[in-house]
C-alpha cells in the first residue's frame, strides 16, 4: 500500500483537521493545568493525584468510546439479525473504500444514529430502531455515510475523548476532596478551607472551557460530515430528506425519551431536545437545520452543473 494513499474516498477537510488538532492541543493543555492546580493545592497528596490522573486518562483514551456506546444502548448485531442495516453499511464502505465497522442497533424510538471508535479498527456505527423504521433506503444510506465520515476523518475519536474531560474534572475533584483532607482538618486549617473552595471552582472552569471547545468543533464537524457524505454518495437530496424527516419526527417523541438522548447530542446525527427552552439549544452541538439544508442545496446545485 503506498504511504501516501488516502484513508478513504471521503473528501478531505483541512479545516476540520486544523480544528481537531487545535482542540486536542487546548484540551491537553487544560488537562495539564487542571492536574497541576490540584498538585499545587494538595501538595501532600501528589502521588495519589498523579496516579489517578494517569490511570483515568488511559482509561479515558481506551474505553471512552465503549462507555459512550454502552450509555446510548448500542447492541452489536450480525448480518443475519439486521440484513438491511448491514447491507447499507456494506455499500457505503465499498463506495468509500474503507474497512467495515462493527454495526449496532439501539432500542429507542428517537430516530437517530451515531458512530464511536478511536480508529477504523475499533469503530462502531449504530442506528436506532426509530430511525430504521422511518427512513427510506436512500435516506438511511445518507445518514450512514454521514456517520462513517466521522470515522474516516477521525473526528469521532477527538470528540469522544474531549467530551470526557468535564467528567474527568469532576471525578478528580471528588477524589482530591475525599483524599486530601477531612472536615475536621478544614475547621482547624484556613488553607484547607480555602482549598476546598478553590478545587470545585477550578473544576467548574475546566468543565466550562472544555464544553465550549467541544461545541465549537462539533458544529463544524457536523457540516463537514454532511458535505463529505453528500459528495461521496452523490445524493445530497437524500441526506437533506433524512435530516428534515428526523428533525420533524423529534417533536412527536415522548419527552422522557428525548431527555435520555439529550446528554449525548454531540454524538447523534441530529440533536434531541426535551423542550423548547432547553439550555442545550443555546449551546447546541449541531448547526441549525437551515444551515445544513442550505449547504446540501448548494452541493446539489454544484453536482448538477455540467
Amino acid at each position: 500500500m503506498p504511504a501516501n494513499r488516502p484513508l478513504s474516498r471521503y473528501a478531505p477537510d483541512q479545516g476540520l483537521t486544523t480544528r481537531m488538532v487545535t482542540t486536542m492541543f487546548l484540551i491537553g493543555l487544560l488537562y495539564v493545568v487542571f492536574v497541576g492546580t490540584l498538585l499545587a493545592i494538595l501538595r501532600s497528596s501528589w502521588p495519589i493525584i498523579l496516579l489517578i490522573a494517569g490511570a483515568v486518562f488511559i482509561a479515558q483514551f481506551w474505553f471512552s468510546d465503549r462507555i459512550a456506546a454502552f450509555s446510548m444502548g448500542a447492541r452489536e448485531v450480525t448480518p443475519e439479525q439486521a440484513p438491511e442495516l448491514h447491507g447499507a453499511v456494506d455499500r457505503i464502505c465499498a463506495l468509500a473504500d474503507m474497512p467495515k465497522p462493527r454495526v449496532a442497533i439501539a432500542q429507542s424510538d428517537v430516530p437517530n444514529a451515531f458512530a464511536t471508535g478511536r480508529n477504523e479498527k475499533t469503530a462502531l456505527v449504530c442506528a436506532t430502531t426509530g430511525l430504521l423504521r422511518r427512513l427510506e433506503p436512500e435516506e438511511l444510506e445518507g445518514v450512514l455515510a454521514h456517520e462513517l465520515s466521522h470515522v474516516a476523518h477521525r473526528d469521532v475519536a477527538v470528540m469522544t475523548i474531549a467530551s470526557f474531560l468535564g467528567v474527568l474534572a469532576g471525578v478528580m475533584t471528588r477524589i482530591a476532596l475525599w483524599g486530601g483532607f477531612s472536615r475536621a482538618d478544614s475547621g482547624r486549617d484556613p488553607n484547607t478551607a480555602i482549598a476546598m473552595i478553590l478545587i470545585p471552582v477550578v473544576s467548574a472552569v475546566v468543565y466550562a472551557i472544555s464544553f465550549l471547545l467541544t461545541r465549537v468543533l462539533s458544529r463544524y464537524r457536523e457540516l463537514s460530515a454532511d458535505r463529505a457524505a453528500a459528495l461521496l454518495t452523490g445524493r445530497p437530496s437524500a441526506l437533506a430528506s433524512a435530516l428534515t424527516k428526523v428533525t420533524g419526527e423529534m417533536a412527536r417523541i415522548p419527552t422522557e425519551d428525548l431527555r435520555k438522548a439529550e446528554p449525548y447530542n454531540a454524538f447523534w446525527f441530529a440533536p434531541a431536545f426535551s423542550s423548547k427552552e432547553s439550555l442545550a439549544r443555546l449551546f447546541s452541538s449541531h448547526p441549525t437545520l437551515e444551515q445544513r439544508l442550505d449547504q446540501l442545496a448548494k452541493i446539489s446545485a454544484q453536482l448538477a452543473r455540467p
